[in-house]
């Protein structure tokens, strides 16, 4: 079980800060993406758009793998923009 958070656009979209999951320990990064979408179809819009970050590190949206332990958290965060 991770706890997902929802940051922004993607919290106005979900309709929902927080969440807890069950997703393999050992998922790609595509792939656990794939898992939340499938709860939030509307996600897809904004697929391009985020930046996944797991235990507080940014992650690319590709075929690195994860090693994800209990209670860790997944950060759905919009773009930030620079001004």
């Amino acid at each position: 079980m991770v706890e997902v958070l929802y940051f922004a656009k993607s919290a106005e979209i979900t309709g929902v800060r927080s969440e807890t999951i069950s997703v393999p320990q050992e998922i790609k990064a595509l792939q656990l993406w794939k898992e939340i979408e499938t709860r939030h179809p509307g996600l897809a819009d904004v697929r391009n758009q985020i930046i996944l970050a797991v235990r507080q590190e940014y992650v690319e949206l590709g075929d690195q793998l994860l090693l994800l332990q209990p209670g860790d958290e997944i950060a759905i965060i919009p773009p930030i923009s620079g001004g």
